[in-house]
């Protein structure tokens, strides 16, 4: 391991070498954090470079992971008093071709997000031009490169990571030497852009990008990565020999590079996946449940069926010799995994509930149910909400978002002429022929219309309306929040603000409930999970004083994305065959989000048949553990706010 020089992540309890990473990397509870760290850094470089009357030259980055770092650099110049006038950037990369009024271009990108709002002088920025014409292209690109180098090279150089092991726009298969240059984008760079483009066929097929060796020529290199979508390649590439195939790794061969991470990100990894295999372990009751279903996963044995051989075998001698035998490690297992099954999600009445998840009392539970967008509630735990009406629960459902988004145009375009020649004129709330020439002229980048959105939102609504009511829910327990944050008319949405709080708090102290759902996915690729847990989250906080949040219990599920590991499982509703059709005709009823899905994220599988493998996969993991067959489970996890 080369020694790093920046002093900036010297932080005790963040890093830990071990023998399996070969970069440099440090690891935070969260992305906030941990840009403001990365900030931090580059401040104090503009400012040493300041106090030598020198230019500060550097390396930028786009996409989601340097956000907060630029907002954390924009606070500090409007606050702190930080200046940007010895400042010259390069940036990575830009699609081709594009022009720099695109909303689309990272021209755009970081005059939005940094150059509008600090005092950088407009000749210190370097952004590669999407418009040069093509036959002029390979001469711009060797100026690109001149004018780094004549710049003194690039002092500190900010990365991101996409999920091909992509630095700067350097697919698979660049090599270590190559310069500035146009490339053609991988497929699933192009696929994991294709939500901001409103589809992939509007996704540019090409891109003008820093080459590998002009960013390891960088004097210091920072890569940073957040979210459970990233923690693949990064274990790849920390882990992983260097390879083409993944160009992140030539990091490797930087003597000033430090990859930084949320726990997320780095989940992954040996030292966190399976730290056994590095060294001694502190055993909890967490811990172990991991480490003895990986060991079932690795032999392919069920846990009753395990060894003292197996555990000694794979890492685990000293948790063997701490709790005596195999025999006792695999029956205290089984009945952990056991007890955490259920056919009564909102718990058993008149019963034992002592080795039950969910309380026998009260018998009969208010339940909130909270869906960041209006399908959450079906794709994720539509079998456990049909449970929880039939077993007789007072049940809201409540949409926090509108989600109109991701209403395509087209299907906006359909129900708008729909009800103008239903209507045959203009006596509604929306003037239907104003929503069909917008639409009809919409042009690119442009936002709708609030009418547009509206209408959009309303298609969402009732298709919310119409699933529940399949379930059996009625209409007036079913709520819509629309929170602001979301209502940009963007892809981008606001933070989480004060009025957003309060209408959740709102819901929340009008029902009183004993159960609380809510999504805990947080691979949602834009955001908007994240943001709306992180609303119930303060709403309770501010509501823990009320009598009534002592008897209310906290339950996360996940949602499209991922589903929880089985030693994370607190609750596992099992369903029956018939219970698994419900919950897919339940989100058919979406038909707006079907075959035609913006918001995907990396996988291609429409909703309904998603969460249904899911479902069944995780029924078959219990299956193959010695537990119960079940047809498909769903899995809920505890969570104590």
């Amino acid at each position: 391991m080369k020694t790093k020089t920046s002093l900036a992540y010297n932080i005790p309890g963040k890093f830990e070498e071990t023998r399996f990473e070969k970069n440099h990397n440090v690891i935070f509870k969260s992305a906030v954090e941990a840009s403001k760290v990365v900030a931090q850094e580059i401040a104090v470089l503009i400012k040493s470079k300041q106090v030598e009357n020198k230019f500060c030259i550097l390396g930028l980055a786009t996409g989601s992971s340097p956000i907060k770092v630029y907002e954390e650099l924009v606070r500090m110049h409007k606050e702190d008093g930080l200046s940007f006038h010895n400042v010259v950037t390069f940036n990575l990369d830009e699609y081709y071709p594009m022009t720099k009024e695109n909303r689309q271009s990272y021209h755009y990108f970081m005059h939005q997000h940094l150059f509008n709002h600090v005092d950088i002088k407009p000749e210190n920025i370097n952004i590669p031009d999407g418009t040069v014409v093509l036959e002029e292209l390979n001469q711009y690109c060797m100026n690109y490169e001149t004018k780094i180098k004549n710049a003194g090279g690039i002092d500190f150089q900010l990365l991101g990571i996409g999920r091909t092991g992509h630095v700067g726009f350097n697919e698979p298969g660049s090599h270590i030497n190559s310069g500035t240059r146009i490339i053609t984008l991988d497929h699933i760079t192009r696929v994991d852009a294709s939500s901001d483009f409103n589809g992939i066929d509007n996704v540019p097929k090409r891109a003008i990008t820093m080459g590998v060796s002009t960013i390891l020529r960088s004097k210091r290199i920072v890569l940073m990565a957040w979210g459970q979508n990233k923690a693949t390649v990064i274990k790849r590439t920390i882990q992983g020999e260097i390879t083409s195939e993944v160009p992140a790794t030539f990091l490797q061969n930087h003597s000033n590079a430090t990859f930084v991470l949320d726990q997320f990100a780095a989940s992954e990894l040996t030292r966190f996946e399976t730290p056994w295999l590095v060294g001694q372990c502190i055993w909890t009751q967490e811990l172990k449940s991991k480490a003895i279903i990986w060991l079932c996963k690795e032999t392919k044995q069920s846990i009753l069926k395990l060894t003292d051989r197996d555990y000694n075998n794979n890492g685990m001698s000293d948790l063997l010799a701490q709790e005596g035998s195999a025999y006792d490690l695999n029956i205290n297992m089984f009945n952990v995994l056991q007890h955490t099954i259920t056919g009564w999600p909102g718990g058993k009445p008149n019963t034992d509930d002592s080795h039950r998840p969910e309380r026998a009392n009260p018998s009969k539970k208010r339940v909130i149910l909270f869906s960041p967008h209006p399908d959450d509630d079906v794709i994720s735990m539509g079998g456990t909400f049909s449970k929880l009406i039939k077993q007789g629960h007072d049940v809201h459902v409540v949409y926090q978002t509108s989600g109109n988004i991701a209403v395509t145009d087209d299907e906006a375009l359909k129900f708008a002429e729909v009800c103008r020649d239903f209507i045959g004129k203009e006596n509604s709330e929306i003037n239907f022929s104003s929503v069909i020439n917008f639409l009809n002229n919409k042009t690119e980048n442009q936002v709708d219309s609030l009418e547009v959105r509206k209408l959009k939102g309303l298609i969402r609504r009732r298709e919310s309306y119409a699933a529940t009511r399949y379930i059996g829910l009625k209409d007036e327990k079913t709520h819509f929040l629309d929170l602001p944050f979301y209502e940009t008319g963007q892809i981008k949405k606001n933070p989480v603000g004060l009025d957003d709080i309060a209408i959740v708090k709102d819901i929340i102290a009008k029902i009183k409930p004993h159960q609380v759902f809510a999504a805990g996915d947080l691979a949602d690729p834009h955001g908007t999970h994240e943001v709306c847990l992180n609303s119930i989250f303060e709403a309770m906080k501010q509501l823990k004083s009320e009598s009534y949040m002592n008897d209310c219990w906290l339950w996360l599920y996940r949602g499209a994305w991922h589903e929880w590991d089985i030693h994370e499982i607190d609750m596992a509703v099992p369903l029956s065959p018939d219970e698994v059709t419900i919950k897919r005709h339940a989100i058919l009823y979406h038909q707006s989000q079907k075959d035609r899905v913006m918001f995907q994220g990396n996988d291609s599988r429409e909703f309904w048949v998603r969460a249904e493998e899911r479902n069944k996969n995780t029924a078959k993991l219990y299956d193959d553990l010695g537990l119960a067959e079940y047809e498909a489970i769903e899995a809920f996890k505890r969570y104590d706010y």
